[in-house]
């Protein structure tokens, strides 16, 4: 009996990857929020889980913002035009731009374990438009 319960609490670590998720953004020239956006522009996700950057539109890229990356997770850079995956590995708020759109103000946020904005987190220099689009994107949220 003790060890099927051990066998049991083993298989069940496991098996925990399987429950972690996937979210798909869209990367487009023009969607619901107006043009050259991100597709949802705010996640809540958890550790473990995967965000895929789907680019629909020709000429975009998902990559963090030097400065909203919270510590454990790795930065990421995609190429223009091709889809990337990103794993998320520890809480925080990650602040993701499209390079060449980033001052027309496509960003997005993805937030990990429910966790808050830092204080800091727009300290990071931008343009006004995206600075303005993670306002309106966090007032969303709060």
């Amino acid at each position: 009996m003790k060890y099927a319960l051990l066998s049991a609490a083993l298989l069940s670590l496991v098996s925990l990857p399987a429950f972690a998720e996937t979210y798909e953004v869209k990367m487009l020239n023009k969607g619901e929020a107006g043009a050259m956006v991100f597709e949802p522009h705010f996640i809540a996700a958890k550790t473990g889980d995967t965000v895929k950057f789907i680019a629909v539109d020709k000429g975009h890229n998902a990559e963090t913002i030097k400065g909203m990356v919270p510590e454990g997770q790795e930065p990421f850079e995609g190429k223009l035009n091709e889809e990337i995956d990103v794993q998320l590995t520890a809480p925080g708020m990650i602040g993701v731009k499209c390079k060449p759109h980033l001052g027309m103000g496509m960003v997005m946020v993805i937030q990990v374990d429910g966790a808050e904005a830092p204080a800091d987190f727009f300290e990071t220099k931008m343009p006004g438009k995206a600075k303005k689009t993670f306002e309106k994107i966090l007032s969303e949220v709060y």
